[in-house]
């Protein structure tokens, strides 16, 4: 099933261009859903019925990435970020646009001086153009563009650009091809430009109004020498989350999440992250409030066209997702 992760970190799907991420979706899940729709906004939301109480649990399909705003004279293609795109990491990669032309980020100039100041206004896009010209008919302002990293799995460790989140996605399809039966209405939701500020999960929590929620995504980890200081170890389980800079996990939600890994025998770790978020952060503190939590994978070098996880953490994932489906809250 690692094929199926594969192939939803190699497509291209920056925030605002999950189109298609959603027919990968679409594709897996429409034997198992009651129903299928998309919002306004293009969240996909797949639904299970059940006894009428919501469960929403929701991961985003978009990634990091940059956005084309002008072109130069000598076929520069000049960029602005999609998310947090750290520069010192972009630096000489290659980008692919969505259209499918490809290119490398550059400096703009000498590197010595553009290295003392390095911001998006000093780099560009280099897809081989002559001229703009040729760049406007290679690329269209305004398309966007994602990094390009090679898919590899080694010693049960997975190492692939847009991890975060299509580890998340993955999590949530296969837990609903798995789920034999659903206590609650499920509304599986795939999001879109989380790396924007949550702005999916806004929208699609004032619609569904669900009674509980669980977002699926990426965490930092602690085991490695230039790491955060925090606990979360790559093959240690599944991350259960305690806290991070835009929520605290609801009590329910983190003793119902521990309890089912304790009946199903699934290994898990708890997870307080300092800085970042999830889309749990913005369903929690909608409408009335949702009590919400977070499922988490733990991830290397998040942001970064190497991005790795442990195989084993994700299986863990997978199935607390699973219990959650089929048990409830």
């Amino acid at each position: 099933m690692l094929r199926l992760l594969q192939e939803l970190c190699e497509t291209i799907a920056p925030s605002g261009c999950e189109e298609a991420m959603s027919l990968i979706v679409k594709r897996e899940l429409t034997p198992y859903a009651d129903d299928m729709y998309q919002d306004a906004l293009g969240n996909l939301i797949v639904y299970k019925k059940g006894n009428g109480k919501k469960l929403m649990l929701c991961a985003h399909m978009d990634e990091i990435g940059l956005v084309a705003t002008c072109f130069g004279e000598k076929g520069q293609v000049y960029v602005s970020a999609l998310g947090g795109v750290s520069l010192h990491a972009a630096l000489y990669q290659r980008v692919r646009f969505v259209g499918g032309a490809e290119g490398v980020l550059v400096p703009n100039g000498q590197e010595s001086d553009v290295l003392k100041e390095l911001k998006l206004g000093n780099l560009y896009v280099d897809i081989g153009a002559k001229n703009e010209t040729e760049a406007a008919e290679r690329i269209t302002l305004g398309e966007g563009a994602a990094f390009v990293g090679g898919f590899a799995t080694q010693g049960g460790y997975v190492i692939s650009k847009a991890l975060d989140n299509r580890a998340g996605c993955y999590a949530l399809i296969r837990a609903m091809q798995q789920a034999t039966d659903n206590k609650q209405d499920i509304y599986a939701v795939f999001t879109i430009s989380e790396e924007l500020g949550l702005r999916g999960a806004k929208a699609v929590a004032v619609s569904i109004a669900p009674d509980y929620a669980v977002a699926l995504d990426v965490t930092r980890t602690g085991d490695t020498a230039s790491g955060p200081k925090m606990s979360v170890r790559l093959g240690d389980g599944a991350a259960i989350k305690i806290m991070d800079h835009s929520m605290l996990a609801h009590p329910v939600i983190k003793d119902r999440l521990k309890l089912l890994c304790e009946e199903g025998n699934i290994k898990w770790q708890a997870e307080v992250l300092e800085k970042g978020g999830t889309d749990a952060g913005a369903v929690h503190v909608s409408g009335g409030g949702v009590p919400s939590g977070c499922i988490s994978i733990p991830t290397r070098y998040i942001h970064t066209p190497g991005e790795m996880i442990h195989a084993d953490d994700l299986e863990q994932v997978v199935a607390l997702t699973t219990a959650l489906i089929e048990k409830g809250i």
